[in-house]
């Protein structure tokens, strides 16, 4: 369980009964509980013939208090001391009455003070989560939450070096029966970083990025898969190594001239696909090892060379115009 204390990222879970309930203006506290007010001002004191004038009626309804803890899978006797976030609602009288959410934690184990009543409690961490109704009667109450899940963290490499997490797209899935992308769970995670996620197998896709023009990041052809499955209370470790090199197209006279300013240069594979159509004078890209073809456009004229691309070794790509 050492990884628990590193989940440093949550990420948004949607909680499919009731997230209906949760106005969009609630933000997730920083540290501790808050209590979150419906917007409706308390009901004026009732006041009736021959009742004592001495009772206080406006005392508060009766309150009780919620302590709440989480575990994990097969560690549920040790409490999460990190990455948990609670979400509290009041269950409402009504076949269509939807919960409202009253209360709110980003504490390991929250003390929350609740009227008497019935509530919802949901307890996340990551991309897992769990839910349990409970009753609050005035007197002190505690309850932990089960989690059914684990965490996962992929790392990227490029040969034997680390990708910076900013040239990475990493993109999680729940594979089905014949298509392994078929349900998509978190679009964009960096690499190294620890993820919640349930129990269950995953499919993972990390895509290679280059930075194109206005520092915009381009999809590449590097693009590395697997499959991987988490186990409830446990870090699965996965390493994803890239092949692939940085590529410097040129249209030039002769070999080690200058490169000749407004061409358009189209990078296709042997069988004509195309791979990125880019225009200047020495455009870079990130290209997967391998075999390609560079077509170079200048003055309405055309010309085209074949070039390899081996794994880690960036070099430039001269395109003869003659």
């Amino acid at each position: 369980m050492s990884f628990l204390p590193q989940f440093h990222r949550a990420a948004a879970l949607s909680l499919q009964l009731i997230s209906a309930a949760i106005p969009a203006s609630i933000m997730i506290a920083g540290a501790s509980a808050q209590i979150v007010q419906n917007g409706a001002a308390d009901p004026p004191p009732l006041r009736l013939q021959g009742i004592n004038p001495n009772v206080n009626s406006s005392e508060k309804p009766p309150q009780g208090i919620l302590n709440l803890t989480a575990a994990i899978g097969q560690n549920e006797l040790a409490p999460l001391r990190a990455g948990v976030k609670w979400h509290v609602f009041r269950e409402t009288p009504g076949a269509r009455a939807l919960p409202k959410l009253v209360a709110q934690s980003s504490e390991p184990a929250p003390s929350i003070s609740l009227p008497n009543g019935t509530y919802i409690v949901h307890a996340s961490l990551g991309l897992a989560g769990v839910t349990k109704r409970v009753s609050v009667t005035g007197a002190p109450l505690s309850e932990r939450l089960v989690l059914n899940a684990g965490a996962l963290r992929v790392t990227g490499l490029l040969g034997d070096r680390p990708i910076n997490p900013s040239k990475l797209s990493i993109a999680i899935y729940v594979p089905l029966r014949n298509n392994s992308e078929a349900k998509l769970v978190l679009a964009n995670a960096q690499s190294g970083e620890i993820i919640g996620l349930p129990e269950g197998n995953y499919h993972v896709v990390s895509t290679l990025l280059d930075q194109g023009p206005a520092g915009v990041a381009n999809p590449t052809n590097s693009v590395v898969s697997a499959d991987l499955k988490v186990q409830s209370g446990k870090l699965t470790d996965a390493t994803l190594r890239h092949r692939a090199a940085i590529m410097t197209l040129k249209l030039v006279n002769n070999p080690g001239g200058e490169a000749l300013a407004n061409t358009s240069f189209t990078i296709l594979t042997p069988g004509g696909d195309v791979i990125r159509e880019m225009i200047g004078a020495f455009p870079s890209l990130a290209l997967a090892e391998g075999e390609y073809v560079a077509i170079a456009r200048h003055d309405a004229k055309t010309y085209q060379t074949t070039f390899k691309v081996a794994s880690t070794i960036d070099r430039d790509v001269e395109v003869m115009a003659h």
